[in-house]
């Protein structure tokens, strides 16, 4: 998926940012004007770019009547830039979207995409699983997987075996988890975990609770004892435990420091974050390993990704979705994992040596973690209003992970500003 950066700043991924939009060009889009290249749209930096651009070359070789023009924006300027290409009539053919796709799709800014899904006998199940139905809105498909990871636990295995811990595996539970920080940590020098202050860690910490963020009716469900419960544990482990740094002890460590980093340079033995964490290890002296997160009353783990959607400006909305359709299938997924950009969304690529065993990875380096992760992926609550929603967090819980403070206050404020935001 996308850049954690991003999701945290966001709103997100934190992770938090992201975007999609189609419909019908000129109430029916048509397949006329057809002689220019398709505009294709994503966020990111230059692997990203290179790894796109990989992609989009070999479709232009077996579609050679069809170019694709690729733009890439800053994932900080993305939503903005793009909204306003919308708003102006000059959205892009292609879009890469995530989790605030419905904020496009409720306003009728994407084409739904079944029919072509149909007319192609592209199997979604097959081809993505799970996440096959991920980008929904009121039963229509708005767009087509392209990235799609779980949260996975990075862990520092000489650090593990001084402090004589088994490496941690999925059956682990929340009180293993925090036995093993216990035992990692040494005050003042190292810590046990990196935190999870971070929407996407604490959110899988309240579903393994059996706590929903907004629940099956649409209703948010934020101050629900699951929820509280979760949010204070994450909090407790820095603020009551010290097993993972405060805020100010990260400023400490230095600037722009946070878990990811913090992970690399040996600090933290334990770190939870997507797959984007490898990039910076394979620089790393560290000795690291990978594992699916530990569960609680049940296992669930957020997932991060990323899909394909068509805007409604598209002359040609057709040559669209053949060129996602070719994107999203095996040889063009295939280049994701071997420039070690991010997780395919395509199963059979997940299931491949090309993921399992990539050229680039540490011997011995478990990537079967993501596949038995996605098993328990819970379905984050894409709603129109995720923007607003993410927002109602980062406002109101700046203080408590700052500070420390008391779960139940605090969601309970959230609770009803999300009230009067949910429709």
């Amino acid at each position: 998926m996308v850049d954690k950066a991003l999701w945290r700043r966001g709103a997100a991924l934190g992770a938090t940012v992201l975007i999609g939009a189609t419909a019908l060009a000129a109430c029916g889009g048509g397949d006329s004007g057809d002689d220019g290249p398709l505009k294709m749209v994503v966020w990111g930096g230059d692997l990203d770019k290179e790894t796109y651009q990989a992609r989009i070359d070999l479709f232009e070789a077996e579609n050679p009547d069809t170019k694709i023009d690729l733009q890439l924006i800053p994932s900080d300027q993305y939503a903005q830039k793009v909204q306003t290409m919308i708003a102006g009539g000059d959205g892009p053919d292609i879009m890469q979207v995530a989790e605030n796709v419905n904020s496009y799709s409720s306003k009728s800014q994407l084409l739904p995409l079944d029919e072509y899904i149909d007319d192609a006998g592209l199997d979604m199940e097959e081809r993505f699983g799970p996440v096959g139905s991920l980008y929904t809105y009121e039963d229509e498909t708005y767009a087509i997987p392209d990235r799609s990871g779980a949260m996975i636990l990075y862990y520092n295995k000489d650090l593990f075996d001084a402090a004589g811990v088994e490496y941690p595996t999925a059956e682990w539970t929340q009180q293993d988890a925090q036995a093993a920080m216990e035992k990692l940590t040494v005050p003042g020098e190292q810590w046990g975990f990196s935190g999870a202050g971070w929407w996407a860690q604490w959110w899988s910490f309240a579903y393994q609770n059996g706590g929903q963020i907004i629940d099956d009716s649409g209703k948010p469900t934020v101050n629900s004892p699951e929820v509280v419960d979760a949010l204070q544990w994450a909090n407790d482990l820095q603020y009551k435990y010290h097993y993972a740094p405060t805020a100010a002890e990260y400023a400490d460590m230095g600037p722009d420091m946070g878990g990811d980093p913090a992970f690399a340079a040996g600090t933290v033995a334990m770190n939870a974050t997507g797959f984007w964490g490898i990039g910076g290890l394979l620089e790393s002296d560290i000795n690291w390993g990978i594992a699916p997160l530990w569960g609680g009353q049940e296992q669930a783990v957020s997932a991060f990704g990323s899909g394909l959607s068509i805007t409604r400006d598209s002359d040609n909305p057709q040559k669209a979705f053949e060129a996602i359709d070719f994107l999203t299938d095996t040889e063009a997924q295939t280049v994701i994992i071997d420039k070690a950009q991010d997780v395919p969304a395509n199963i059979q690529v997940q299931q491949s040596d090309a993921f399992l065993k990539p050229a680039w990875a540490p011997e011995g380096l478990n990537m079967a973690a993501f596949g038995e992760s996605s098993e328990f992926i819970f379905r984050a609550p894409f709603i129109p209003e995720w923007e607003e929603m993410q927002a109602a967090f980062n406002d109101n819980l700046g203080t408590f992970w700052n500070e420390g403070g008391d779960a139940k206050t605090e969601l309970d404020k959230i609770q009803t500003q999300l009230e009067s935001i949910i429709e």
